[in-house]
This record gives C-alpha cells, sequence and structure tokens, in this order.
C-alpha cells in the first residue's frame, strides 16, 4: 500500500550508486545474489538473538534489492535476473520469519508458521497474477520498475520492512506483530484473489467479444 509512495523517495538515491556501481562493471545479478547472501547470514544472528546486528544486514539486503533492478534499467533488464531476483526475495522473507521462530520456538514457532503461511498467500496470489497479467498483456499504472506486474495491497515491500524492523527493535513482541501481520497478509491475498480474477475474466470476456465480432 505504501509502495508507491516510498519509490519516488528511494528511486533517486539509488540510481546514484547504481551508476556508480555501471561505471565499475558491476552486473545486477552480482548485486541480487550478494545481497541474498547478506540477508541470509541474519539468520543465525536472529537464531542467538543478536537482533540490532541481524537488523542492519537486513537492512543491506533490502537497499541491495532496490539496488539491482534500478542497475539492471541501466542498461537492458532480463527475464532471468527479474526471476532471480523475486525468488530469492521470496526465500528471504520466510528466511527471517524463520530466524525469529528459532530465537525462542516455545513462544515464536506457532505466530511464524502463522506468518509464513501468509506470506504463501500473497506470494502465491503476486506470481499467479502475474503470469496471466502477462499473457493478457494487463499494464500496470503505478510499478514501472518492477519486472513483474502485480496487483497491490495492504501488505507490500515497503510494510514488509517496517515489519521486520519492529521484530528487531521489539523481539518480545514478536508473537503479537507476527500474528497482526499475518490477518493483513491474509487479507491482502483475499483482495488480490478476488480482484485478480475479475480483471482476467473481463479480459478473457473482452477478448472473446472481440472475436465473435
Amino acid at each position: 500500500m505504501l509502495d508507491k509512495w516510498t519509490a519516488p523517495l528511494t528511486q533517486p538515491p539509488l540510481k546514484k550508486i547504481a551508476s556508480w556501481l555501471n561505471h565499475y562493471g558491476i552486473k545486477p545479478d552480482q548485486v541480487t545474489i550478494t545481497g541474498f547472501l547478506i540477508g541470509m547470514m541474519a539468520i543465525p544472528l536472529l537464531a542467538f538473538e543478536h537482533y540490532l546486528p541481524a537488523l542492519a544486514l537486513i537492512l543491506s539486503n533490502r537497499i541491495m534489492d532496490g539496488l539491482d533492478g534500478v542497475l539492471a534499467r541501466l542498461n537492458t533488464p532480463s527475464d532471468a535476473g527479474g526471476f532471480l531476483d523475486i525468488t530469492l526475495d521470496f526465500i528471504f522473507y520466510s528466511g527471517i520469519v524463520m530466524g525469529f521462530a528459532l530465537a525462542s520456538p516455545a513462544t515464536n514457532a506457532v505466530a511464524a508458521c502463522v506468518l509464513i503461511f501468509s506470506f504463501m498467500g500473497t506470494g502465491s496470489s503476486f506470481l499467479a497474477y502475474a503470469i496471466m497479467a502477462e499473457k493478457h498483456q494487463l499494464s500496470d499504472p503505478y510499478f514501472k520498475h518492477k519486472s513483474l506486474y502485480y496487483l497491490g495491497g495492504l501488505a507490500e515491500g515497503t510494510e514488509t520492512i517496517l515489519l521486520f524492523v519492529l521484530f528487531c527493535l521489539l523481539p518480545d513482541y514478536f508473537p503479537q506483530l507476527a500474528l497482526g501481520f499475518s490477518a493483513i497478509c491474509i487479507l491482502t491475498a483475499a483482495l488480490r484473489v478476488w480482484s485478480g480474477y475479475q480483471s482476467i475474466d473481463q479480459a478473457e470476456r473482452e477478448k472473446c467479444h472481440g472475436s465473435a465480432t
């Protein structure tokens, strides 16, 4: 929900960094993989309850996640790079939640399971709609910088980053925060399924009507 407002703020500084990296021949996929590995290093830190160092790695991962796309657009973005980026993103998101479950299984495991379950809803609706949007050539007026077109919702990238920040700053409240965000994710998934179905169904009807005439 907040991505459409945060994107214009983050793009200018990312473009400056990307131009510098491009000058030295750094490739977008290199940034993607490096950012992913940095993000994965946060999991053992979370498991051993080193929350502030873990937060530094999480934020570094998110910066590099934005940077790789900007860097790609300085040249020619590739579908392979877009695939790599989004796949590693979903692994990263679930990995961070797992880290908190490992930190305190007795208090965090159930909430972590519910949150990952809700991530499956937002993730599957995200990807399934992207496939159909490409097939029916549905365009996105708001997120031109994304490799895949998807329906927005209440829980998007900005909200998830804010959630992870709160997790690290207020680890004792992980169950409450996780369950609250799970509810938002489930509602987001439901809205995406409903609106996505309506959008694709309308596109199919228009296509059939056009063929008939």
